[in-house]
């Protein structure tokens, strides 16, 4: 239970100090927001191994992300953290990818693995994706309203492949199959790629957990 207590500390100390870090590269670097809000999102994903590593009992894993819900949601409407947002009414990508981190700990706590795994393409391979896509995006596709570049949607592809299956092999508890982990991960980047394609308005952050977790739970059964 201490342990439990003392990996809630932790949580928010590391987010705290992730956003912090990106106020500083706005503030005194000149860093986009664009830029800082993609440091965040990639930080506050990858404490996925935290979670998985730090707490005993989910019932205490998932109020971090249950509070930054709330956290972010203020932040939205109050524009409290700069760092991470956009001014855009009806983005509300930095309250659903808490949402589902949430979700995600609470499904599938038992396989550590699955959990952090899902989370993989929404934290690297979105992230790099929307980088590419705004720097060296020549080739642009529309879905539903959405734009998009090839150039982003190949790069999301591969880094949510890698990302999978880094996550996967890390965290895996039998032994490492790692033909079937190779196979499973470049599904669920697929997957990811083709929903991302279709959830505008930062639903995204949402769809592609969703998605990224039954693709993994299916292929990895």
């Amino acid at each position: 239970m201490i342990q439990d207590w003392i990996a809630l500390i932790v949580s928010f100390v590391y987010v705290f100090a992730m956003i912090g870090i990106a106020e500083g590269l706005r503030k005194w670097r000149g860093y986009s927001v664009e830029f800082t809000r993609k440091f965040i999102h990639i930080a506050v994903g990858m404490w996925a191994f935290g979670t998985v590593l730090l707490f005993e009992r989910r019932a205490l894993a998932i109020i971090p992300p249950l509070a930054f819900v709330a956290i972010n949601a203020l932040s939205y409407w109050q524009g409290t953290f700069k760092a991470m947002e956009t001014g855009e009414k009806g983005q509300l990508g930095t309250v659903y990818f808490p949402l589902a981190f949430a979700a995600l700990i609470w499904l599938l706590w038992d396989h550590p693995h699955l959990m952090v795994a899902s989370l993989m393409p929404m934290t690297w391979g979105d992230a790099l994706a929307a980088i590419v896509g705004q720097r060296i995006g020549q080739r642009r596709y529309s879905v539903a309203g959405s734009t998009r570049s090839l150039e982003g949607s190949v790069v999301m592809f591969l880094v949510s492949w890698a990302a999978t299956l880094v996550a996967l092999v890390l965290l895996a508890s039998g032994p490492l199959d790692f033909t079937a982990m190779t196979g499973a991960a470049a599904t669920t980047a697929l997957g990811a790629v083709l929903v991302e394609a279709f959830s505008p308005w930062g639903i995204d952050n949402l769809t592609v957990p969703a998605v990224s977790a039954i693709a993994l739970a299916l292929t990895m059964a």
